[in-house]
């Protein structure tokens, strides 16, 4: 995975295609799309296979911002939520919060975050 992630690119061809726009696979999509599933935690064989024609690779553009997005929201409340939990002096509860995240998280980026987290929580009470 690279050092730094920019899913700007396939979140902006997934709002094309769901409002209409038909996808069509040139040499640069099908390079964001493999390096994205990738990114996302979508195996490459699973990639290559809904490269196979435009509207499986539809599908894989929908699934890959999905799983931006629905990561993002999960880990970014559980750490909200982890915060309260911590300054309130609940830890096992802070810690719970990450762990719930790690339980479902299938991309390696917010899994990494959550992972830090839970580190970082490791020393206290």
């Amino acid at each position: 995975m690279p050092d730094e992630l920019d899913w700007t690119p396939v979140r902006a061809l997934a709002r094309r295609v769901q409002n209409g726009e038909r996808l069509t696979l040139t040499d640069d999509v099908r390079e964001l799309l493999e390096r994205t599933a990738a990114e996302v935690g979508i195996s490459k064989a699973d990639a290559a296979s809904a490269l196979a024609s435009a509207d499986t690779a539809k599908a894989l553009v929908l699934e890959a911002a999905r799983r931006i997005k629905d990561g993002s929201d999960r880990l970014m409340d559980a750490l909200y939520r982890a915060k309260r939990y911590r300054l309130a002096g609940d830890f096992d509860r802070a810690r719970q919060e990450i762990r719930d995240v790690l339980a479902v998280e299938v991309v390696p980026h917010y899994r990494e975050i959550a992972e830090t987290q839970l580190e970082d929580m490791a020393g206290e009470p």
